[in-house]
């Protein structure tokens, strides 16, 4: 009984929460990093799904990607924020994605860059949709456990970390 117990907590475990928070931190920082090197092919994707003005894409192909990078940061190091950060852009992504799919799209997302001009396109949005809900799913895992490491506990909410301190 012992050894179930201590697989039931595995996921309360501070080593499952680093892994999963620096993964989708990871994630986040080489999709930021593979779009900030081509933001004009990124540009080119976001025209494609016809939501902005065609002037307008360019300066989002170069913000979008440094807004990723500076919260991906933020989740390795446990920032302030950045966790909400990564799940409202999540959320975004997810809306956006749903969209393309729902006005048949026939176009690749741009998460990772440009992809492998053979591949088909439209199951990409498809595939997309599902990374974007198991990171959405991260999301929520990091939010449960911290409300449930912090629960009786005063937080000392510094400027960039959550810290639990002795009442």
């Amino acid at each position: 009984m012992g050894n179930a117990k201590k697989i039931l907590c595995l996921p309360a475990t501070l080593s499952a929460y680093r892994i999963v928070r620096v993964g989708l931190a990871l994630m986040f920082l080489v999709a930021g990093v593979l779009k900030l090197a081509d933001p004009q092919v990124f540009a080119v994707t976001i025209e494609a799904f016809g939501i902005v003005p065609k002037f307008i894409a360019f300066p989002i192909a170069l913000v979008l990607p440094c807004l990723e990078i500076l919260l991906a940061l933020g989740l390795i190091f446990d920032v302030r924020w950045s966790l909400e950060g990564i799940g409202g852009l999540t959320t975004f992504f997810i809306g956006i994605l749903l969209y393309g799919i729902h006005l048949g799209l026939d176009i690749d997302c741009g998460c990772y860059g440009p992809e492998d001009p053979e591949a088909e396109a439209f199951s990409s949005l498809y595939t997309s949709l599902y990374r974007d809900i198991a990171m959405l799913a991260a999301v929520v895992y990091l939010h449960w456990w911290r409300w449930r490491n912090n629960r009786g506990i005063f937080l000392q909410r510094s400027n960039t970390r959550y810290r639990p301190v002795d009442a």
